[in-house]
């Protein structure tokens, strides 16, 4: 089953876009990120803490809009990975979700 999310140019590149979704039968807060063409979603849940991750609504990239970077601890995370290569929990990761695009649509696949 997929689900439109948006099109592919309601996200900048490189930007994010944070969506409300249901899940089996459950709202889920996540988000898109955009970057070279591609696109990644993940659950908007820190493994640190299990905090949002947007500093203001849709920005979860750093400044250089290079990495995902949590608003909580600073920790940083790995665009196409979700990895978190600094901050109170590297070497865990974001929990990614399947996305494809069809058309000039983000679908999530789920």
């Amino acid at each position: 089953m997929t689900h439109l999310l948006c099109k592919t140019g309601d996200i900048e590149d490189p930007g994010s876009k944070s969506f409300e979704v249901k899940i089996n039968r459950k709202t889920q807060s996540i988000f898109v990120v955009h970057k070279n063409g591609e696109f990644f979603a993940y659950y908007n849940h820190c493994p640190h803490t299990g905090a949002s991750l947007e500093w203001q609504e849709d920005q979860f990239l750093d400044l250089d809009k290079e990495l995902i970077q949590c608003a909580t601890h600073d920790a940083l995370f790995m665009i196409d990975s979700g990895e978190c290569i600094a901050g109170p929990c590297v070497g865990e990761a974001l929990r990614s979700l399947p996305v494809s695009v069809v058309g000039d649509e983000v679908h999530l696949d789920i």
